[in-house]
């Protein structure tokens, strides 16, 4: 083998799921759906959930931070966050809760995938139907 040679590089331009085919990173990323079952799709909608729950969390410790510049602060930021589009994003952030919780139960089962949707999906929406309604 010769210097300029990487191991498995006659395999880089197979066609195939998900096989390492030598260095480097894979052509196919999170949302590839070629080769994929369900539960790879499910996996990788939960890596971002993950990842929108952890901006969420930062995001809230610096809305709560307003609480120290005062009563009015506050009362401004109030009347900003009960606009439709920040409870959009409530709805949004009760999806992410919904979709991680219940997708980090259900153990690679594919009824359960759907049955836990289904609840996920009831619950959702009963949850927009209470934000948009106390506005």
């Amino acid at each position: 083998m010769s210097g300029q040679e990487l191991p498995g590089i006659e395999r880089r331009g197979d066609d195939g799921p998900v096989l390492r085919k030598g260095v480097g990173i894979p052509a196919s990323g999170w949302f590839d759906p070629r080769g994929r079952a369900l539960g790879g799709f499910a996996f990788a909608v939960n890596r971002v959930t993950g990842l929108g729950l952890v901006v969420y969390l930062y995001l809230h410790l610096a809305v709560l931070s307003m609480l120290l510049r005062g009563e009015s602060a506050w009362s401004g930021f109030l009347r900003l966050a009960t606009n439709w589009l920040f409870l959009s994003l409530d709805v949004l952030l009760i999806f992410g809760i919904l979709y991680h919780g219940l997708n980090g139960i259900r153990d690679w089962q594919k009824a359960l995938w759907w049955a836990l949707g289904v609840i996920g999906t009831i619950t959702l929406a009963f949850s927009a139907l209470h934000i948009y309604g106390s506005r």
